[in-house]
């Protein structure tokens, strides 16, 4: 509970008064960022020897459902740092990777993940960036789109294709330094919601990267993606609770618990993949009709911005889209199901 308090506490001081000038600015600001730094929140598995907090996966959920009550863009960046970032770097970095790179993370770097492109959203596996061997190192081309954190990330996650003739068996994952020559973040999308948190195409034009940034295994890297993005999904669907001025508590209390039991699977090391996507699912179609009906109750002034649900219903709307649509996880679920019946 301490943690929790903690968090509530720099919510309200912190970033509440920020939050409508970066909704409307469409940026981050820097002090909430250095803020999320200092007080642990952008470590909070990482071991102490990295400079992290060393609590626990549930523990991030909680981090994340306090900062989603006052802003879900504030959320969605401690979430990704948390279960995407560290989580890549503690289970497929190599010891020297993890040496560079997770006191970095833990201190003031950000992490992006580099999937989407312009032909391949939800199928997410059919990319197009390729990454050429030469000696002891790769030559990446390509470009991704919708890539989230990319404004401010330290260092880049990037998924290109070492052997294009194995499809999506050739994926391989690169560690990309952003000062890297020839990578470049493209002007940010003008989004409806979570405004706050950056979202860029990123372009590699020759990226030379050595034979070391090569996160854990040469074609291994759709394995870690799906692995990655289960376990955010219980992150994102933390988010999906932020509304607690809600009528429709029955079904806020229901997403919670979809959410907390997934975390809990995860923690205990049983499969989760199905609850996961449950709780993504449920959780975000849950935010999109609490946050639409609060404001038909408001009647007009809910449509306003003198009050800030309008922001609620922008900033969740995304959670029915972003790691795997509200139809990817249905699918998911269906599959789960059928090989268990």
């Amino acid at each position: 509970m301490m943690l929790k308090n903690m968090v509530t506490k720099f919510a309200q001081e912190q970033v509440a008064p920020l939050v409508q000038k970066m909704d409307e600015n469409s940026k981050m600001e820097d002090s909430v960022i250095q803020g999320l730094f200092e007080q642990g929140l952008m470590s909070i598995e990482l071991g102490e020897e990295y400079g992290g907090t060393g609590a626990s996966f549930f523990s991030t959920i909680l981090v994340v459902e306090e900062l989603a009550k006052v802003d879900p863009a504030v959320a969605l960046l401690c979430e990704l740092q948390n279960t995407l970032t560290n989580k890549l770097f503690t289970t497929y970095g190599t010891e020297e990777q993890k040496r560079t790179y997770l006191p970095r993370v833990a201190k003031d770097t950000i992490g992006s993940f580099c999937l989407s492109e312009a032909g391949s959203g939800s199928d997410a596996f059919s990319l197009k960036t390729r990454a050429e061997k030469k000696g002891d190192y790769y030559i990446i081309n390509g470009s991704k789109m919708w890539i989230s954190l990319a404004e401010h990330a330290g260092v880049f996650f990037v998924m290109a294709n070492t052997d294009p003739s194995l499809g999506y068996r050739g994926i391989t994952c690169f560690l990309v330094d952003r000062n890297t020559e020839g990578l470049h973040v493209g002007k940010k999308e003008d989004k409806l919601g979570i405004r706050a948190s950056s979202t860029c195409p990123v372009t590699f034009e020759n990226v030379k990267v050595p034979e070391t940034n090569i996160l854990g295994q040469v074609g291994q890297g759709y394995k870690y993606a799906i692995g990655m993005l289960n376990t955010g999904r219980i992150g994102i669907a933390a988010q999906g609770m932020q509304h607690q001025i809600a009528q429709v508590a029955t079904q806020l209390e229901a997403a919670r618990l979809l959410t907390y039991n997934a975390a809990r699977l995860v923690e205990t090391g049983r499969p989760f993949r199905k609850e996961a996507s449950m709780a993504k699912y449920y959780a975000a179609e849950v935010a999109t009709l609490t946050t639409s009906k609060c404001i038909e109750w408001m009647g007009g002034v809910g449509f306003t911005k003198s009050y800030p649900i309008e922001k609620y219903y922008r900033d969740c709307k995304i959670g029915t889209i972003y790691e795997g649509t509200s139809n990817i996880q249905l699918s998911t679920i269906a599959k789960s199901l059928a090989q268990e019946y």
